[in-house]
């Protein structure tokens, strides 16, 4: 590979890793407009100024059959064509384009960053089972965990004496004072 030029083979590398990502019967061969977009701002080619996601979203519809969804790699070509002399004003489409293949190269779709972690406190809060009250206390003992079956069934209690009874088995010994 000479210095500043870039194989058309590992842009297509690139073009399959973005193709397939998020879509588990995706082949490679096809790539969708999200995932398009998403190669341009993973790869840095949307940049806000020159080149906007509307650009991007524009260029694709431009680029791909009129009933169809996807591109193939030949039209994600010429959608970077069109999109290089915008990215690098004033330089030659040749010389763009090489530039734009050479952010792409080696790229792959970035999964970092993409789901923000849930606050904490509101979560610790309503799974704190010191906080329980009513039926729902019943189903955890005293260190949090849950009892299982024990905690959500009524168990019946075949005593004899009432549910809330606290002298329970006392009855034999009254009777035998008597």
């Amino acid at each position: 590979m000479a210095e500043g030029t870039v194989s058309v083979a590992e842009v297509e590398t690139a073009f399959q890793k973005f193709a397939v990502h998020g879509d588990s019967k995706a082949t490679g061969k096809e790539m969708n407009g999200k995932n398009f977009v998403k190669l341009c701002k993973d790869c840095k080619i949307i940049d806000a100024k020159n080149v906007t996601t509307t650009d991007v979203d524009i260029v694709f519809s431009k680029n791909k059959a009129k009933s169809a969804r996807v591109i193939t790699f030949e039209q994600f070509n010429q959608a970077l064509t069109e999109l290089a002399p915008k990215r690098f004003k004033g330089k030659s489409k040749e010389e763009s384009l090489q530039q734009l293949y050479s952010l792409i190269v080696g790229k792959e779709p970035a999964n970092i960053g993409v789901t923000k972690v849930a606050k904490a406190a509101a979560v610790d809060r309503l799974t704190d089972t010191t906080k329980y009250t009513g039926a729902h206390k019943e189903r955890f003992d005293e260190s949090g965990k849950g009892k299982g079956k024990v905690g959500r069934a009524d168990v019946p209690d075949d005593s004899g004496y009432v549910g809330a009874y606290k002298g329970s088995g006392s009855y034999d010994e009254k009777v035998k004072d008597a």
